[in-house]
This record gives structure tokens, sequence and C-alpha cells, in this order.
């Protein structure tokens, strides 16, 4: 059933998914994953895209065979049920209040580098971030690939550049170094590294909009993800070159570092410049993913009416504007709040997990032959991770048990009284 327009292919999804992934992770991730494992933390990012490739293959043969843009709500409905479609879609939403807030403080973060400023410009500068992603989001999402695509490319340039002025790769620093023990600290590290491949689930809720979903939209899955792997893995290769990281500070710093290393003080302006673009790129998947699930929920009875109503350009206009007034809010309130952004993450990160893993056990349901087993593999893989998770967990499960609760209450609520 094709209810969105059908315009985006190959290169456009790599374009869309690549920036996602990369996001705000690209500038501190791999200098905290040098920090827990040293030079090991190379080996532990092949590693980790070998275990995050059955979850994408995962998501790849369900956008495959059921493209919606209700995304990973729509395909555990689709094996479980509405009731659980409702929890996911809410699960997934509540995101929102501490997951783009933290997004937009990364982002502000980039200008402050360049700027002396108040609580109130960098609010200003959040909202006109939001502003700008209406904006872009009013027009077919071709547009939202094109303007990735070129952030992408952006990204890409600059790891190159670092590349390039040091030299790399080193005599003495190997590509792949000898693990020798320093294999026991890979896992510290996996557990940081894996929040570099969290956006996978909100491609999906784009998988409506290719031209050719059955071919485009698995191999854009899978070449945005490993297209991000190795630049994060090149960045990681520039980090432990030139020591970049170790304190919180050089961690949260470690490409502006070491650009202004290789190159003088200008560089800082464009770090400032591509951060601010990737952190861009990464929050616009997400709002424009969440725009649509509303919108699927409204085009199939189960919210307003009012909100499947699409423009003139074919996209779902009144939907992406309720998302970015609450984006907004919940911006507003963390300042006020002066929430900070490790907190904000850590809340979000759950919800995350959680809904990673009830998509993969949707995998086990519908999918048949050796795509199930690997949705088994996945569905392991999402339960270690939520585990690992420990207390930062229960955010997001004790939200999907109230929201369970919540559900029950008004299903008996509206239920007719049975007539004796």
């Amino acid at each position: 059933m094709g209810r969105l327009n059908k315009e985006l292919g190959l290169l456009q999804g790599v374009a869309l998914l690549s920036t996602s992934l990369l996001g705000t992770g690209i500038f501190a991730v791999p200098a905290l994953a040098a920090t827990a494992a040293g030079p090991a933390s190379l080996w532990a990012w092949l590693l980790l895209i070998a275990l995050v490739l059955p979850v994408a293959f995962t998501f790849a043969q369900l956008g495959r065979n059921f493209p919606h843009a209700g995304g990973a709500p729509h395909l555990i409905g689709r094996a479980f049920g509405a009731r659980l479609e409702r929890l996911s879609a809410w699960l997934f939403l509540a995101v929102l209040p501490v997951g783009l807030p933290a997004a937009l403080q990364i982002a502000t973060g980039f200008w402050q580098a360049l700027f002396a400023l108040g609580r109130g410009e960098i609010l200003a500068i959040q909202l006109a971030t939001l502003g700008a992603m209406l904006l872009l989001g009013q027009r077919p999402a071709r547009a939202s690939s094109l303007v990735q695509g070129l952030i992408a490319l952006a990204i890409l340039a600059t790891v190159g550049l670092i590349w390039w002025a040091g030299e790399l790769p080193l005599a003495d620093h190997p590509l792949l170094p000898p693990l020798g023990d320093d294999w026991q600290r890979i896992p510290a590290a996996l557990g940081v590294m894996f929040w570099c491949f969290v956006g996978i689930e909100a491609f999906t809720h784009l998988g409506e909009e290719f031209r050719r979903p059955r071919r485009d939209f698995p191999l854009a899955l899978l070449l945005g993800v490993l297209l991000a792997g190795l630049v994060y893995w090149a960045c990681s290769v520039a980090v432990l070159s030139f020591d970049a990281y170790g304190d919180a500070q050089r961690n949260a710093t470690s490409l502006p570092y070491l650009l202004q290393h290789l190159l003088g003080e200008p560089a800082r302006i464009l770090v400032a410049v591509v951060g601010y673009l990737a952190c861009f790129a990464s929050m616009n998947v997400y709002v424009q993913g969440f725009a649509r699930l509303i919108w699927s929920l409204a085009d199939e009875g189960k919210l307003p009416a009012t909100l499947a109503r699409r423009n003139r350009q074919g996209v779902p206009g009144r939907a992406l504007l309720l998302v970015v007034l609450a984006c907004a809010l919940c911006a507003g309130l963390a300042a006020v709040l002066q929430l900070s952004t490790d907190a904000l993450i850590r809340y979000a990160n759950g919800n995350f997990v959680l809904v990673y893993l009830l998509s993969m056990a949707a995998g086990v349901a519908l999918l048949r032959g050796i795509w199930r087993w690997i949705a088994v593999l996945s569905s392991l893989l999402c339960a270690l991770v939520l585990a690992m998770l420990g207390s930062d967990a229960l955010y997001a499960v004790g939200l999907l048990a109230a929201l369970a609760v919540a559900d029950v209450l008004r299903r008996r609520h509206s239920a007719p009284p049975a007539h004796g």
C-alpha cells in the first residue's frame, strides 16, 4: 500500500542512515573506547560491527518484507498484536522528552566552542535548529536525503583530512595491534560503543518511501551500518595514533584537539560546523521518524484523524509540527530544570534497547528460514545489552510496565458494561 511518496533510492538511504548513526558519536565515542580498551578498541570496533550485523540483517529483512511508515512498532504489532504495537509506539515516542533535548544540548555545544553564549541564547539556537528541521521536513524525503548526503560527505572529508594531515597510518601504530592481555578490556569498550549504532530503528519508518523497498531498503541499511562502522574505526586509529584520549575533557574534545594539533587554530571553526551538522543530521532522521510513526497511527485510526493529513508535498506535515512543538517544549523544560546531557542520554538508552529487543522478537515471529535464526541471535544480543545497562534500564522497563497498566485500565473503561 503506497501511502507516502516513493522517492528514496539506494544512495539517499545510505546517506540518511549513515549520518544518523554517526551523529554526535563520532566526536566522542572513539576516544571513550580508546580510554576503555586502549589499542584493543580497534579490534572492538570490528567485533561490534560483526555483532550489530545480525540486528541490521533482521531489520533489513523486516523492512524488505513489511515496508511501513509505522516502523518498529508496526512490525511488533504485526507479530504480537495491536496492544503491544501501541505500547512499543509510546515507548519509542517516550524518547522525545529525554533523547532530543540531549542531542540539542550536544549540538549547541559546538556553537559554545566558538562563542560565549548565555542560557537564553543557547535555547534560541536549539529552537532555531528545530525550526530548520520543521522547514526541511515539509519538503519531500529526497530533500532531507540530499542535505544529509552532503553532511555525510563533510564527515568523511573531515576524517580523511585527519588521516592526510597526520600521515596515517603511523609506523609505530599498527592498524590492528596484537591483542595480548588487552582482550579482557574489550567488553567495557563495547558497552560504550554500542550506542553508535542506535538509529537503525528510526530508519525503518522510511521504508515505505523507497521506490524499490525490497531491493534498496536492506542494501541501504547494511551499507549505512558498514560505512558508519568504517568511519568510527578510522577515527579510532587517529585518536590512538596521537593520544587524543584519556581524561573526561580530552575525550570530549578529541576530534577538535586532533584537527587543531594537525592544522592549527582555524580548524576549530571546521570542527564546530561539521560537528553541528552531524548532530543536526542525526536528530533530523529521528524527528522525521517520529512524525511518520504518528502519521501512520493516525492514518490507521489509532490517533486523531487530523494528524493523518499530508501537505501539498505529500509528507505528514501536521504530525511533524506536533513532534517539533513537543521537542521545543521538552528542550525548554530541560533548560529550566538544568538537566545534564549525561542524565538525559542515560534515560533514553534503555528505551532504544527495549525497542530493539521487541523488534528482534518480532523478527523471530515473522521471518522464516535462516533469517529467523539470525533474529534469534539478535534477540539474545539485545537482551544481553539490556542486562548490561543495569539500573539505567529501569526507566524504560518501568515505563513499559506503566504503559501496560494504563492500557489495561483504558480498555476496561472503554468496554461496554456487561448485561445480566
